[in-house]
């Protein structure tokens, strides 16, 4: 299954916590990493008293099932030191969001995908486009028209 994951960071070296989550996406069972976007740069969603982000998006070709992504992908934070709080969108040391997972559409208590905010956040449009400029999304939509749509947002690439 041909799955998308958004990467984020904004504190303890987020350019780090980015490559590093990278490597970890490689070791994950049953998938392969095949495609990574450039890291960007962008500015945070919500409160602003807050350092800039790093983003980036990678494809994954994935045997595990949805649940079990999400499960790996949250082991991942943890062991790189997430501690999740009920403020949303506010400093973490590593966000790892399934954008999309093949065509399908889920939507339950634990998982929605595509990812609610896909179509309206420049550092996931981004860098999705860079790896993926044909992809239609389960819904139709072309992500090409998406991204065409988007300010940038002061969103930047700081490495290739």
């Amino acid at each position: 299954m041909i799955s998308y994951i958004g990467i984020g960071s904004n504190q303890a070296d987020p350019a780090q916590q980015a490559t590093m989550a990278i490597e970890a996406l490689k070791r994950l069972p049953n998938t392969q990493l095949t495609k990574c976007a450039s890291l960007y740069a962008s500015t945070p969603m919500g409160p602003q008293d807050q350092p800039d982000y790093v983003n980036t998006v990678v494809e994954l070709d994935t045997q595990l099932s949805a649940l079990a992504l999400l499960d790996e992908l949250q082991k991942i934070e943890f062991n790189q030191g997430r501690v999740r709080k009920a403020t949303r969108w506010g400093p973490r040391t590593l966000d790892l969001d399934i954008i999309l997972y093949g065509n399908q559409k889920i939507n339950n208590t634990r998982l929605t995908i595509p990812h609610y905010g896909m179509k309206v956040r420049e550092f996931v449009l981004y860098p999705l486009f860079e790896i993926a400029e044909n992809l239609v999304l389960p819904d139709g939509t072309v992500l090409s028209q998406l991204t065409a749509q988007c300010d940038r947002n002061g969103l930047i690439i700081i490495s290739e």
